[in-house]
């Protein structure tokens, strides 16, 4: 991290940006600021090569051609495999797991080579999942549920090196019967919950700024909107 801003990545937003998956990179800048820290939001576009030298990743949904191209501009230009390496945080978002995995298939049936980031590879699956999804955490330091709205007709697999991020409760999930929801490999933090993701759950959106600003724990913020938000959803 730079010694006085927090620099959030926001990946490929041009083509992995079809859900206003975006607003987690916003969500983020906005936490950091309330608590005094600055922040800024760098988008990386398909011009440019992904820098590695970020505190915090953000990558979004997309649909088979979008994902193609996004697959390639990130083997081309690996700083994002890089600064996962170094341990900064990557939050991947429904499509952007499928291309961090080994490899995933589009709807076609054509198989594309992924990043290679997490151990996970995608097929599709007869049914699109497509609804509200609620989930019960299962990575250590995370115990509110989870929230969010799920729109893909992926199915996830894990590899051995890989975790789920949270069990299903209500929805679909990674596509598959395993009954789990999301990955967790490294510093990859991978859902399909749209929403965007961290506006519904900022248990979630802090545990991420705990991991890039190095610190085991930061103060609640007293949201009431936010709190509004989660009931409502839950509710839903």
């Amino acid at each position: 991290m730079s010694e006085s801003t927090v620099r959030i990545g926001l990946v490929l937003p041009d083509v992995m940006g079809t859900y206003g998956d975006g607003g987690n990179a916003l969500v983020l800048r906005q936490r950091l600021r309330m608590r005094g820290i600055d922040a800024e939001v760098v988008e990386i576009t398909l011009p440019e090569p992904v820098p590695e030298l970020l505190d915090i990743y953000t990558l979004g949904g997309a649909e088979d051609s979008a994902q193609r191209l996004a697959t390639r501009h990130l083997q081309r230009y690996p700083g994002l495999q890089r600064a996962a390496e170094r341990g900064a945080p990557v939050l991947a978002i429904c499509a952007a797991i499928q291309v961090l995995g080994h490899w995933y298939e589009t709807s076609s049936g054509e198989r594309v080579d992924g990043v290679g980031l997490l151990d996970a590879t995608t097929s599709p699956q007869d049914r699109r999942a497509i609804g509200e999804v609620t989930t019960t955490p299962l990575l250590p330091g995370l115990s509110a549920p989870l929230t969010g709205f799920e729109n893909h007709r992926g199915g996830t697999t894990l590899g051995p090196e890989a975790r789920g991020l949270a069990r299903v409760t209500r929805g679909v999930g990674n596509g598959v019967g395993d009954g789990l929801e999301g990955v967790v490999q490294g510093s990859v933090l991978g859902t399909y919950m749209h929403g965007p993701a961290l506006a519904r759950n900022p248990e979630l959106a802090d545990f991420i700024l705990t991991r890039a600003l190095g610190v085991d724990h930061l103060e609640p913020l007293d949201l009431p909107e936010v709190d509004q938000l989660r009931r409502e959803r839950l509710r839903a």
